[in-house]
Formats: C-alpha cells, sequence, structure tokens
C-alpha cells in the first residue's frame, strides 16, 4: 500500500511605592541596585551561546542515562519495577521526539517488550502495548517502524483474542494494533487481516452476544471500534467498497449499547463511512437507512434522567453532528493549535486520526505535531518549523499578561451570565 495513500488519508504592571527616605531604605536600594547591575554585567558571560549549547548537550546525555537505565530495567526480576521503567518510557516517548537515540535500540526495546508481554500480567501488559505503539510512532512509517510491527504483530493479535486475557492487557493490544498498522504496515494483507481481527471484537455477531450485548459492552469493544476506524481511514477503494456493502451493517445495533463512549464511536464510525462513500461517489444506502436516521434523531435529543447529565450533553452535541452530515453534509470544522501553527479538522478521517494519535500521546500531542516527521507528514504540515531564539520568546505570553487576559475574560463572562440570569432583562 503506497505511503502517499496512507498520509493523505489522514510587565507593564508593576509599579513603585513612593514613601519619605531613610537611611536604611536608602542602603537596601543601593544594595538592590548593586545586585542587579551585578548580575547584568555577568549575564552575557554566563548565557552565551557556547554555555546554552553545553548546558543542552548536558541535558540531553542526562536523558539519555535515564532512558537507558529505564531499558535495562525491563529485564529486571521484579515486576514492580518493570512495571516502574515501562510507565517511564511510556512518559518519555509521548513528550519528545527521540527518534535518533532510539533508532540503533530498536530491536532491544521491542524485544524487552515482547517479553513483558509474553510473561507479564495485566497491567504490565498494558503498559507494554502502549510502549510499543509510542516506539512505532516514534520509527515511522519507513523501514525501521515496518520491523517493529511486523515482529510484534502476531503476539498483539494472540492477546487481544484470548478470552482469557486480562481486559486491560487486550484493550491496549487493540489500541496497539490498529496504530502501529496505520503507521507501519506496507502489506494489503496485513491491514485487512488487522482490520478482521478488530471488526471480530466489537461485532454482536461475531461475539454472539446478540441482543444482550449492549450491557456487555465495555472499553475493550470501544478501543476495537477505534482502531478499525482508523484503518478504515487508509483502506484502498477496493477493500473499502467490500467494507461499504457488508461491514457497515455491523454498526446501527451498537448504537443501543448502554455504554455512551461505545454509541458515540458508532457514531462517529457511521458517519465516517458516509464519507468514505461520498469520496468514492458510492450511495450507502440500505432498506434501514430511514430507520438509521431516526435512530439519530433520538440519540441527539435524548434526555433520560438515568443517564449522567455531562454524557447526556456530550451525546446529544455529537450526534446533532453526525445527523447534520448524514443528511445535509455539513461537517462542524475545528481549530488545533500548537505554537505558532494550527491545523483544521475538517472531516470525519481526519478527526479520527487526530484523535486516535491524542489518546495515545495525550498532552505530548502539541509537541510531536511541531517535531514529529510522521505526524507532519500525516497532517500534511510540512517539515518542522525552524525558530530563532528571539521569535520563541516573542511568541511566549508572560504570566502577568495571562492574569490581566483571565482577569478581563472572567469580569466579561460574570456580567454577561448576570444579564442572562435577571429576570427582569429583555427578552429579544
Amino acid at each position: 500500500m503506497p505511503r502517499s495513500r496512507r498520509a493523505a488519508r489522514r510587565g507593564t504592571g508593576s509599579a513603585r511605592a513612593s514613601s519619605p527616605g531613610s537611611e536604611e531604605e536608602e542602603a537596601g536600594s543601593e544594595v538592590l541596585s548593586h545586585c542587579s547591575s551585578a548580575s547584568e554585567s555577568a549575564g552575557p558571560a554566563d548565557e552565551g551561546p557556547g554555555s546554552e549549547a553545553a548546558s543542552e548537550q548536558g541535558q540531553e546525555e542526562e536523558v539519555e542515562d535515564r532512558l537507558k537505565e529505564h531499558m535495562d530495567n525491563l529485564l529486571d526480576k521484579s515486576a514492580k519495577t518493570r512495571q516502574a521503567a515501562l510507565q517511564s518510557l511510556r512518559l518519555a516517548l509521548s513528550s519528545k521526539t527521540l527518534s535518533e537515540f532510539l533508532l540503533e535500540r530498536r530491536l532491544t526495546l521491542s524485544d524487552s517488550l515482547e517479553k513483558c508481554l509474553k510473561k507479564g500480567k495485566g497491567e504490565e501488559q498494558a503498559l507494554a502495548g502502549t510502549v510499543l505503539t509510542l516506539l512505532c510512532l516514534q520509527m515511522g512509517s519507513g523501514p525501521e517502524g515496518e520491523e517493529v510491527f511486523c515482529s510484534l504483530k502476531p503476539l498483539l493479535v494472540s492477546i487481544l483474542t484470548d478470552s482469557t486475557a486480562s481486559p486491560r492487557a487486550r484493550q491496549s493490544c487493540a489500541t496497539a494494533l490498529g496504530m502501529c498498522c496505520y503507521i507501519a504496515a506496507a502489506d494489503l494483507e496485513d491491514l485487512v487481516s488487522c482490520l478482521s481481527c478488530l471488526e471480530g471484537i466489537f461485532s454482536p455477531t461475531s461475539t454472539g452476544e446478540g441482543s444482550s450485548a449492549p450491557a456487555q459492552h465495555g472499553p475493550l469493544h470501544c478501543s476495537a471500534l477505534q482502531s478499525w476506524s482508523l484503518l478504515l481511514t487508509i483502506c484502498p477503494s477496493s477493500h473499502l467498497r467490500s467494507i461499504l456493502d457488508n461491514c457497515w451493517l455491523q454498526l446501527p445495533p451498537l448504537l443501543t449499547s448502554s455504554n455512551v463512549a461505545l454509541r458515540i464511536l458508532a457514531g462517529e464510525a457511521i458517519a465516517l463511512l458516509f464519507e468514505l462513500a461520498q469520496d468514492l461517489e458510492e450511495d450507502l444506502c440500505h432498506q434501514d437507512t430511514e430507520f438509521l436516521c431516526t435512530q439519530l434523531k433520538v440519540l441527539a435529543t435524548e434526555s433520560n434522567k438515568y443517564r449522567a447529565k455531562t454524557d447526556r450533553r456530550r451525546q446529544r452535541s455529537i450526534f446533532r453532528d453526525i445527523l447534520r452530515f448524514i443528511e445535509s453534509g455539513e461537517y462542524q470544522e475545528e481549530t488545533i493549535r500548537f505554537g505558532l501553527e494550527c491545523m483544521y479538522l475538517d472531516s470525519w478521517a481526519r478527526q479520527r486520526t487526530y484523535q486516535a494519535f491524542k489518546e495515545v500521546l495525550g498532552s505530548g500531542i502539541r509537541h510531536h505535531l511541531q517535531n514529529n516527521e510522521l505526524l507532519r507528514e500525516i497532517f500534511s504540515l510540512g517539515p518542522p518549523l525552524v525558530l530563532d531564539v528571539a521569535a520563541l520568546k516573542a511568541s511566549k505570553v508572560s504570566r502577568f499578561e495571562k492574569h490581566l487576559y483571565n482577569s478581563a475574560a472572567f469580569k466579561a463572562r460574570t456580567k454577561a451570565r448576570s444579564r442572562v440570569r435577571d429576570k427582569r432583562a429583555d427578552v429579544l
């Protein structure tokens, strides 16, 4: 499957107080001015380009030493030590771009992760699956990432399809299988087999749950459906037509699930399939399409008191967007800002891809959008921006400016709410 196909789818507030002078105050001011001038004169010598480069190099070496230590601890006899090492690696790989450091150590790390997946228990296996996903993300879509994926794909499938394995481990493997396949799979066979494996997890007919399925759905089904939807965005048109003809009918029954997250994911997957059908100029029609729209309208207006208020609000908002798209083709665009850049989520495929990476990277998503070449290729952001120190400082807002902005926003919000709450306000 061509790589291009995969990438395409996818200050002024300080004040001086004047008071009657005294000898103590004058002496204090002299000391302060002396310290200030001394620090200014010492600054350029201490903070020159050479010292900054040496400091950065020292920090990088310290980080690499800690990472090597964590990688060594993956082979420790203590499960607690291995879990702590996996947790540290997860935080490091999600918050930094370490592709050069990992390049020559990828085989060692993947072998250690394989042992954690084979011999570890629930939480250790779950962390190993997450670190494997991050390793593949760091390696990218080249031969190195493909090598990591191909070596551990059979083990991921084995754990995912093992009903006796830990639910947390199976959930992590479902995410890892989808993400690693999206990033590094080069053969259509790998893509098709991963789609089939994931569909077997969330499909009611495959699990044999029938009408009792809604009560038994959980995080595992959500992760499998998320990964399945992500892989749809890179499907070639030949296989996608087969899915549009058959597999999409597995999704409407999930709209009745008692799990609000699964209902929302099923609705978004349906909207994604309608979008992909439009791109292929295919008509996604079925005898139950009218009933499907009725289901979506019910979910977009549901007000059952036995559901949590936040769940009801979130569900109504998302299903209104889904229904609007299916009926009129309108998509609610979203803007994502990071650093000095921004990108637009203007399709269900693009949104599904962003949400998948955000779930794995957490708060590190913005750093990777700025610096990770793989993500910048997927979202068509171009090469990473190279900014000088002056531009970086100019882009930062001081703490005092942030305080002023937040204070003004708070006052404006309070006034607006007061007008709305006042019963004597004019009704326009």
